[in-house]
């Protein structure tokens, strides 16, 4: 029989000991070690956290080789795919090799699809061969082996969609469930990184929530992006300014607005030093959701303080109760999104 481990996994951290597997240096990616209360995959995709992948790219000048090189060597030195620099991961996909036998009363069963919905940056990974790298989608395509624990979710891969698209959602999908629960019906929102794939996933549900009289306005960098966004229906006005420029996000923002700040804005940039340009157009007393993993704590707190702006600052928790399927059924209702996801991110 199987020895029990610990329910977070802390029984796979080798340094430093006492702490969870996220903040640990290195974990124990040995998968001939089998225990009762994990599941082994075999891992198909990694969908690499876009700030991390956006970090990588960039320190390997965008040479594929090198971008696989400094990902085999993350994992073989760490034990997992959490990137030194900024800290995150990512998500697999991947076929179940073992469940422990104190898991086999769940809804699983050895073969099936699934894709984690916790970090790579604390799961357990072991690769043996990149098998190709997805640069314009942070995809990686692997032969290798990764662990969930006993806490750890996931989500049965629909029929009804492939891998590729499937994946694509759920690589984000804290943030449209997020999207539908802050904003409330006549609300402002302002989302940062419009373009991307949690953006228009947040956009999609933000107007659903706000309704009519509420008005959801998305900020892109380049202006070429704006008739595609806007014919997708998913903002009512789409701006153009930097993120890394807040006082012309703030000034092109309001305009968008009739003037006024905004209840909530919602920051899904993957580069540094935006926090200001989601913090300045937000009113005293209203919400600033950071999903970026390029967000840095010390620059929107202290940079809020600096400002005199009261504004509850919420952590882009990549979990929220039934994210997965909220994320799936934005592709289920919106044709137009799911054209989208199919022809960019597949």
């Amino acid at each position: 029989m199987a020895i029990k481990g610990n329910k977070y996994g802390t029984h796979r951290v080798i340094e430093p000991k006492g702490v969870l597997t996220q903040a640990a240096w290195k974990i124990d990616n040995d998968m001939t070690k089998r225990y009762s209360n994990e599941i082994i995959c075999d891992v198909i995709s990694l969908n690499i956290d876009s700030a991390s992948f956006t970090q990588i790219e960039e320190a390997c000048g965008g040479d594929e080789k090198k971008i696989g090189e400094m990902i085999m060597g993350i994992v073989a030195e760490r034990g997992k795919q959490q990137n030194p620099v900024t800290g995150s991961g990512g998500m697999f996909i991947g076929k179940v090799a073992y469940i422990g036998e104190d898991l086999q009363d769940r809804d699983l069963k050895v073969g099936d699809k699934i894709a984690s919905l916790v970090s790579l940056s604390l799961t357990p990974l072991k690769i043996e061969k990149i098998l190709a790298i997805h640069k314009d989608i942070d995809r990686v395509d692997i032969v290798g082996q990764a662990v969930l624990f006993e806490s750890g979710i996931y989500a049965k891969l629909p029929d009804d969609m492939s891998e590729p698209l499937a994946l694509a959602a759920l690589d984000v999908a804290g943030a449209p469930a997020q999207a539908r629960k802050l904003p409330k019906e006549g609300d402002s929102v302002l989302i940062l990184g419009a373009n991307g794939k949690s953006g228009v996933l947040c956009g999609y549900e933000a107007m659903k929530k706000v309704g009519p009289k509420g008005n959801v306005v998305g900020v892109v960098r380049n202006p070429a992006q704006v008739p595609a966004l806007m014919e997708l229906g998913v903002y009512n006005k789409v701006i153009v300014a930097s993120a890394t420029e807040p006082i012309a996000v703030l000034d092109a923002a309001l305009e968008a607005n009739n003037g006024k700040e905004y209840d909530i804005s919602i920051s899904c940039v993957n580069i540094e030093s935006c926090e200001m340009s989601a913090i300045l157009p937000v009113r005293d007393d209203g919400i600033v959701y950071f999903f970026s993993m390029a967000t840095s704590f010390t620059k929107a707190a202290l940079g809020a303080e600096g400002i005199g702006k009261d504004v509850t600052m919420i952590v882009g928790n990549g979990y929220t109760k039934d994210h997965a399927e909220i994320t799936l059924n934005v592709l289920r209702e919106n044709e137009k999104l799911r054209k989208l996801f199919d022809e960019k991110y597949c």
